[in-house]
């Protein structure tokens, strides 16, 4: 199954690129400030959508631009064609196509690729992660004289509270922070080394679910599990190496907001 997704991801990162390429033509909308959305977009996620059918037709089907679609089956497919937008846009190389398995109220397999950087984020539950066909290492113990952060701030949350959060990551839990506007890369980069931990402060299922078991894959915990969480809910949580996530636990997080 592994090795079919990853198929399946290496065909939208083309399409994805191709799209990248004649970003100067592409028409841009907007679903709300500074959350844009393509053409690319739907024809990602239109291209993954036909080719989970084709492989999986008893499956479910949730993206960001078409909703959900039911199936026969415990297992749904949860799929952000193009995580960090507004980096494609701007001709960022932090977006990816992020493709992950919910199976019986659980987050079990993800595939991750970032066509710019030529990376392939690859593994989960029963599969040992990767990153270009290569096994990735467990996280390695948290230093605190070095601890990184990444921050998914959400544009749609409350400026003082987003302050707020900052400042107690930079006074009382001291950790450098990374923001790269992309939910999906900012894990990749947990499970990479580059950070140590990623905060949450409102994403949505689709920007996270490719990216959640391989971490838990290699050894993260994460303030919250998925029981009894819809896939429409607003998500505030941490997930990384488990003494960087205990100094977030003043935050109070892993209570989602219900849309």
């Amino acid at each position: 199954m592994l090795e079919r997704i990853v198929a399946i991801a290496e065909e939208a990162g083309r399409l994805a690129l191709d799209h990248f390429e004649k970003r100067g033509s592409l028409p841009v909308t907007s679903k709300a400030h500074l959350n844009l959305v393509t053409e690319a977009d739907r024809a990602v996620e239109s291209l993954i959508a036909s080719r989970l059918r084709a492989a999986f037709p008893d499956d479910g089907l949730f993206g960001e631009e078409s909703g959900g679609q039911t199936g026969g089956s415990r297992r749904i497919w949860v799929v952000d064609p193009i995580d960090g937008t507004f980096n494609f846009v701007r001709g960022g190389d932090q977006w990816a196509v992020s493709i992950g398995l919910f199976e019986n109220g659980c987050p079990v397999l993800g595939v991750i690729h970032a066509p710019v950087r030529g990376t392939m984020l690859a593994g989960g539950k029963g599969s040992a992660p990767t990153l270009n066909g290569a096994l990735l290492a467990p996280l390695t113990p948290f230093a605190p004289d070095r601890g990184s952060i990444g921050v998914g701030l959400d544009s749609g949350a409350p400026v003082d509270e987003q302050i707020e959060v900052l400042r107690f990551l930079m006074r009382d839990a001291r950790l450098m922070i990374r923001s790269c506007n992309s939910a999906t890369m900012a894990m990749m980069e947990v499970a990479t080394g580059e950070a140590d931990v990623y905060l949450a402060m409102g994403d949505s299922s689709w920007d996270v679910m490719a990216a959640w078991p391989i971490l838990i894959a290699l050894g993260a915990r994460a303030t919250f599990g998925w029981d009894n969480v819809p896939l429409t809910a607003g998500l505030k949580f941490a997930i990384g190496k488990p003494e960087a996530v205990d100094l977030l636990a003043a935050l109070g997080l892993g209570k989602p907001t219900m849309d």
